[in-house]
């Protein structure tokens, strides 16, 4: 304590610190209304997914596929990164997407593929709501436990009714409409992989607005502190369950576009090392809770598993292994926050060097 300052002093200054008060507040505001606000540097995902459909018009198959698991770790950051719902059993939505696209086009003779994603969407939303009313009522080991398990007896229940879902043999052959109906799937993958990336683009929007939006903020609130946002009155559980909703309707998008972009689907989309388990790494490289982290993550995931899998397809995921062990030790943010840092400092040394 200052032993020079009197009381009258610090009461003469309270009028000014008060006085402060709109100034501060106003500040807040600006920079809490500026996070929703596109930067320049947003558009360089994009750019660089139309510079590889022009550089790289023969790999656009695997393009597709790439795509397809952005979206997908999209829709795990949402619960994951956002709102702290840690799960094993993500590929339980993407697989009831991906058959419930399969099924309507085998079964019911529908093979629209843009109408086939909102029946997904809204078949694995459901799934989210009725099984997120249980699960999320828990925490920690026991959720990722219940979760792990929900996928497995799925995948169980989908081979005990083979004759309807294919079971292991999957639903091969599937064919769909064009695109709009006028749009044709050519051998290269060139339509399917701009669909791809029409609807990630599209559901990459909305869950931006979700995260810069009050209800995001909320969600933020949850994960750091769940006991404070219970105390101020906060609906903890059903906003943690229209989450989970959302996230799941937009992982059952990813499935069907796999199912689209493939012709075929099988009980595989359920498998946990496959699905599950490579989407949370795929987050824990590019970094949870920073949107394009899902991107950078399962870029560098997928392409790494291409390239190594050819080198060696029985070792390939000691390569990926390796990796994540080296970003966990030295990027624990992710690569991108990695990426970010780098760029920031390269900046500072650029402009000490035009001084």
């Amino acid at each position: 304590m200052d032993v020079n300052r009197s009381p009258g002093a610090t009461v003469a200054k309270m009028p000014a610190a008060a006085s402060d008060l709109p100034s501060i507040q106003a500040r807040a505001i600006a920079v809490l209304g500026s996070r929703h606000r596109f930067r320049l540097v947003e558009a360089l995902p994009w750019a660089l997914a139309i510079a590889a459909y022009v550089v790289f018009p023969d790999r656009m198959t695997f393009g597709s596929q790439v795509l397809v698991m952005v979206l997908f770790a999209l829709s795990l950051d949402l619960i994951l990164g956002y709102a702290g719902i840690i799960t094993l059993g993500h590929a339980a939505f993407f697989g009831i997407g991906a058959y419930t696209v399969g099924l309507m086009a085998a079964r019911l003779g529908w093979n629209e593929p843009v109408s086939g994603l909102f029946a997904a969407a809204t078949v694995a939303a459901l799934a989210g709501i009725v099984s997120g009313a249980l699960l999320l009522r828990y925490r920690g080991l026991t959720l990722l436990v219940l979760t792990l398990a929900t996928t497995i007896m799925l995948q169980e229940l989908g081979n005990f009714y083979k004759d309807f879902t294919g079971g292991y043999d999957g639903i091969p052959g599937l064919e769909f409409a064009p695109l709009f109906g006028r749009f044709d799937y050519d051998l290269y993958g060139h339509t399917v992989y701009l669909y791809a990336l029409g609807v990630v683009f599209v559901l990459f929007l909305a869950v931006r607005q979700i995260v810069y939006s009050s209800f995001g903020q909320a969600l933020a609130g949850i994960r750091e502190n769940v006991a404070r946002m219970h105390a101020i009155g906060s609906p903890v559980h059903r906003r943690l369950l229209t989450a989970y909703a959302i996230s799941a309707a937009i992982a059952g998008v990813a499935g069907a576009l796999f199912t689209e972009t493939n012709a075929v689907v099988t009980l595989g989309v359920f498998d946990f090392d496959t699905y599950s388990a490579a989407v949370m790494v795929m987050l824990i490289l590019g970094g949870a809770g920073r949107l394009y982290g899902a991107f950078v993550g399962a870029v560098i995931y997928m392409v790494l598993q291409d390239y190594l899998a050819k080198l060696s397809p029985a070792f390939w995921q000691f390569g990926v292994g390796l990796l994540l062990v080296l970003t966990v030790l030295f990027a624990r943010n992710g690569l991108l926050d990695l990426f970010e840092r780098l760029g920031a400092r390269m900046m500072r040394r650029m402009r000490r060097m035009r001084r």
